[in-house]
């Protein structure tokens, strides 16, 4: 252990980590659940401490040393594994002020030792005068979670939601010729193709991914430079636009000051608009994924329009029982991305004056919904969508027993007369043809022609 001081004090922390005295206290202070600051914040965080220093460096507010020492550090915290140097957990100050110095800390002590001093000794680098220049916790934590939203969008979830896609089209494509009998409230409706209801998820998918696209040119807006209450004090003039525009060029995102920072550091408005998004994609993500378990329910008492692949034994219990274990994860998934959304609308309606203090649980809940639907929307897709077949035995037999295939005589006879020959069949458990010929509403070359399920699907 080694000694390190802080304005509470003397207190030791270990040897062989570089963080220092604030994190210590938080670490012991905040012994709450599990769930640590996410490896995406912390990365983002770097990121802005980087392009913090080299605008510190351009506007003359810090030595070209100093910012090379921090900048070096930076990019050995970006590139190498350094994890076990960031211990604290989601659950601390609202502001991620705990973090904000964790990171301020390791940074200042790895440049420390990197310009051959002593670690905790705060001598060439100081956490908060070098590392913290022109920052505050308020400001730099509003933008790290900006960052680390796009990044996951950008570089993840958008990915697999392509990638959902294309295989719902490639499917409604592949089923564009098999007439199945439709459903609405879950009972027999008028006929359609599989490639049309295909076609409807494709279509959500598709909608998920402008949604979630619509929310990103408000993340590119960043808090940094707002300082404390969004004033700038303690900032050189310009910092933010060229910070703005370090992390930009950094980055390779359109990254751009937030037009007022008042906004950027009080509300996390952005953040709600990003998880309504990610819950309208959860919402995709329960229909269709119970619509395919329905579709393939069975196999033999079930409805069974559907073939899923087969991946693992269903069942502890009952032989060579298969289940559709994809869908399930799936819907669990979206049921856990509706939970946090509703976490990051209650959190960010809390804002007070000009800080809102629940931005950790906004973005752990963010970045958690964004991590589980990518990786859902891979896995059903790899594992069950692509390998999806139709049952066209089962679909065929499931059309020709349909009563809805009488929506078709309404032009022909009123829909009281076609009614009347559904319940006829219905109650004697007759086809539709043999309903209509004994109550002699029609012939039957006059029912063949009229009631063609290729003439009803509209295609």
């Amino acid at each position: 252990m080694r000694k390190e001081f802080d304005t509470m004090g003397e207190i030791a922390v270990p040897e062989a980590l570089y963080y220092g005295a604030q994190t210590e206290r938080s670490r012991q202070n905040f012994q709450i659940g599990g769930e640590r600051m996410p490896k995406e914040v912390i990365d983002a965080i770097v990121e802005v401490k980087k392009a913090a220093a080299l605008a510190n460096l351009k506007l003359q507010a810090i030595s070209q040393e100093k910012a090379h020492l921090i900048v070096e550090a930076a990019d050995m915290l970006l590139k190498g594994d350094y994890s076990d140097n960031f211990p604290l957990k989601v659950w601390q100050t609202g502001s991620g002020t705990q973090t904000n110095m964790n990171v301020n800390e390791v940074i200042a002590n790895l440049a420390i030792e990197k310009a051959g001093g002593k670690k905790g000794s705060k001598d060439p680098i100081h956490p908060n005068d070098d590392v913290n220049r022109s920052q505050s916790s308020n400001d730099v934590f509003p933008t790290a979670m900006h960052l680390a939203a796009i990044k996951a969008l950008r570089r993840k979830l958008l990915p697999a939601l392509h990638h959902f896609s294309q295989a719902l089209h490639e499917k409604a494509k592949a089923f564009e010729k098999i007439i199945k009998v439709g459903r609405t409230h879950l009972m027999d409706a008028t006929p359609l193709t599989l490639g049309q209801e295909f076609s409807g998820y494709a279509a959500q998918i598709d909608r998920a991914i402008e949604a979630i696209e619509s929310t990103l040119p408000h993340l590119y807006e960043i808090a940094l430079g707002g300082t404390a209450v969004g004033t700038g004090l303690n900032a050189p003039e310009g910092f933010d636009i060229t910070a703005a525009a370090i992390l930009a060029k950094m980055t390779g995102e359109p990254i751009v000051t937030a037009t007022n920072k008042f906004e950027a550091l009080a509300s996390n408005d952005t953040m709600v608009a990003v998880s309504g998004a990610l819950k309208l994609t959860a919402c995709a993500f329960m229909k269709i994924s119970n619509d395919i378990r329905l579709m393939g329910s069975g196999p033999r008492s079930g409805i069974g329009e559907l073939s899923l692949p087969a991946n693992e034994p269903g069942s502890s219990i009952m032989p060579g029982k298969v289940n559709p274990t994809q869908a399930e994860a799936m819907t669990q998934v979206a049921v856990q991305v509706m939970g946090n959304d509703a976490t990051v609308g209650f959190s960010a309606s809390l804002g007070n004056f000009e800080l809102n203090v629940f931005k950790p649980v906004i973005i752990y809940n963010v970045l958690q919904s964004i991590n589980l639907l990518a990786d859902t929307a891979q896995s059903f897709t790899d594992k069950c969508l692509i390998g999806l077949s139709a049952n066209e035995k089962k679909i065929q037999e499931h059309l020709s027993r349909s009563l809805m295939l009488a929506t078709s005589l309404n032009r022909e006879i009123g829909y009281d007369k076609a009614a009347e020959i559904v319940k006829k069949a219905w109650a004697e458990d007759k086809s539709l043809k043999e309903a209509a010929l004994e109550l002699k509403l029609l012939s039957e070359e006059e029912f063949e022609t009229i009631v063609d399920p290729k003439k009803m699907i509209n295609d």
